[in-house]
């Protein structure tokens, strides 16, 4: 009795060891990762901007082989190689591993994995500041919980943004492409406070890139007209006299026309 159920039991194990290759060959192979519109992010739908938008939005933000551009939810890798094509150097934040693999592919097929890369990451844990261009496709209420950060990049900084505003952060530039809207903004120098101006004071109210406030020089004070900032470039009107320069710091340089026309310099206070 003994003997035949240790033969059965070797017969049965033969049969399943002749079996088992059969069953693994018939398993279909698994089929590469598509990604599919409206797909579920962590934070957003997957929703890819269209290729004449894309290239549209670089060329808002004039992207050049000097830019390093971080484009943030980076999908498919789209924008990123679009702006590696430029020459720049680029780089996707893209918090799905499988989007970020087909990105990589997508990079390569393109010729430019050496300027483009991606990185599987969180946009709200990621460091913008080496950037010079920020690309996004993101929900309003990520670009407003986005905007404190990129307002502390450096100033000059170009931000683009297809389809969602910043808020009271108003747009330095809009466009249409196809009933679809891209933003630019450029992150203004932090200038406002009391500044040093000749024999004068200037004190200056910020709102995001626009500029008011006062000039006083002794007991003559005058109101701060059409103040703007792009960059770290500024324009302002004191009276009759327009002044244009530039921020570095802690101090602000550039020229004057008017009555009295010529160089002007001012040191915060």
């Amino acid at each position: 009795m003994h003997i035949h159920f240790a033969r059965l039991s070797l017969f049965l194990l033969s049969l399943c060891l002749t079996a088992s290759p059969l069953v693994a060959q018939s398993q279909p192979a698994q089929k590469p990762f598509e990604p599919q519109v409206g797909q579920q992010g962590k934070d957003v739908i997957w929703v890819p901007t269209p290729l004449e938008l894309v290239n549209k939005m670089l060329d808002m933000a004039k992207v050049t082989a000097n830019d390093y551009v971080m484009d943030l939810g980076s999908g498919d890798g789209r924008t990123v190689i679009a702006a590696a094509k430029r020459g720049a150097r680029a780089t996707g934040i893209e918090y799905n591993p499988d989007m970020v693999a087909l990105s990589n592919a997508n990079a390569a097929k393109e010729g430019v994995a050496g300027k483009a890369t991606f990185a599987k990451a969180d946009i709200f844990e990621s460091d913008y500041s080496q950037a010079t261009v920020i690309t996004m496709y993101l929900l309003p209420s990520l670009n407003l919980k986005l905007r404190p950060i990129l307002l502390d990049l450096k100033p000059g900084t170009r931000i683009v943004s297809h389809a969602f505003t910043m808020g009271e952060w108003n747009a330095d530039e809009t466009t249409n492409v196809e009933a679809r809207t891209a933003y630019l903004w450029i992150v203004p120098a932090k200038v406002a406070g009391r500044w040093q101006l000749g024999a004068g004071e200037l004190t200056l109210t910020q709102d995001f890139q626009m500029l008011s406030g006062t000039l006083k020089t002794g007991a003559n004070s005058v109101a701060i007209t059409n103040g703007k900032l792009q960059g770290d470039r500024l324009t302002f009107t004191a009276g009759n006299a327009e002044y244009s320069g530039r921020v570095s710091g802690t101090a602000m340089e550039g020229t004057v026309k008017g009555s009295s026309s010529g160089n002007w310099k001012a040191s915060r206070l």
